[in-house]
């Protein structure tokens, strides 16, 4: 489908406020963003956009947050991402749309309500839980660009302080994200016109990025997640209807 301008400035509103979210708290922007560009643009021009854009966020905050990062787990969960990379993109490319919308739109509810109303978690012993959380993580990545849930609640689960959640989230996105771009691109998603919106959209993100990383340190950010977590299930309940 031919974008139309007014369409380009809605993306650019959606990314924007997306990233804002993704540099204040580290996660989040996948399951904002995708609901909202698939409503707009569709899933399969969606999917491969936000891939884009996702993989260049994170370098840009990854490149001053690299020494936290937990290379045990990190490294684990970025290898068996690759192994279910291929699985999501299946589901891509050969399950209706309109099935893909309502999933996508019950996994951001169920995370939303989880992280509004879930009891402490127990600590999770040993590394090799990383290997099933990363394939789950490589299944929702190469669908839907949503590869962030499982990761987040693996370094919750993991007891990861701050400073080491976002920073491991940033390397996991960026390296991950490489994969997802290469299946993209062997799959024939890549257009001119994703690129050119790409390229739109970029000076928009980065602007929410450096916004988004000094409002981090003034706004509370166990209040500021119950505000996105909220916003996730309206989403999401939208788009089961």
């Amino acid at each position: 489908m031919l974008i139309d301008v007014s369409t380009l400035w809605l993306i650019m509103a959606i990314f924007f406020i997306t990233s804002f979210v993704r540099a204040s708290v580290g996660f989040g922007d996948a399951l904002m963003a995708m609901p909202l560009l698939s409503l707009v643009v569709g899933i399969q021009t969606a999917t491969p956009l936000f891939a884009l854009v996702g993989v260049s966020i994170s370098y840009v905050i990854l490149a001053r947050s690299w020494r936290h990062v937990d290379i045990r787990s990190a490294w684990r969960l970025i290898l068996a991402s690759f192994v279910g990379i291929p699985f999501g993109l299946y589901w891509l490319t050969n399950i209706p749309e309109e099935v893909v919308t309502t999933i996508l739109g019950v996994g951001v509810m169920f995370f939303g309500l989880y992280n509004l109303f879930a009891p402490p978690l127990p600590l999770l012993l040993g590394e090799r839980w990383g290997y099933a959380f990363g394939f789950f993580a490589g299944i929702l990545g190469g669908a839907y660009n949503t590869n962030g849930p499982p990761i987040v609640v693996y370094g919750t689960l993991k007891r990861w302080d701050p400073e080491q959640f976002r920073s491991t989230l940033q390397a996991y996105f960026a390296f991950a994200g490489l994969m997802i771009l290469a299946a993209h691109g062997l799959a024939g998603l890549w257009t001119q016109q994703i690129v050119q919106t790409y390229l739109f959209i970029m000076p928009a993100a980065i602007s929410a990025i450096v916004l988004g990383s000094k409002a981090s340190r003034y706004i509370p950010v166990p209040l500021f997640r119950r505000i996105i977590y909220g916003v996730l299930i309206c989403v999401g309940f939208f788009l089961i209807i």
